[in-house]
């Protein structure tokens, strides 16, 4: 999960939370909990994606060239 992902639930989360009334859908779902379970998963995604970050540009790609000096014979 990315940041930008992560950012889309927390404000997905948000919106569920509080600018939603939470008996909308009646009594048996709760969308201000829903809404609070959405923006903790895009918290963490975004505290994960900044942390594991740096590790993805740390690939190491050694290659050993062996390159002849000698010239094609015309």
């Amino acid at each position: 999960m990315g940041v930008g992902v992560s950012i889309f639930f927390l404000t997905l989360g948000a919106i569920l939370r509080f600018a939603i009334e939470p008996d909308v859908f009646g009594d048996s779902v709760h969308m201000d909990i829903i809404g609070v379970i959405f923006m903790i998963v895009g918290g963490v995604g975004v505290v994960l994606s900044i942390v594991l970050a740096p590790r993805r540009g740390q690939t190491s790609d050694n290659r050993l060239m062996h390159r002849e000096n000698n010239p094609p014979d015309l």
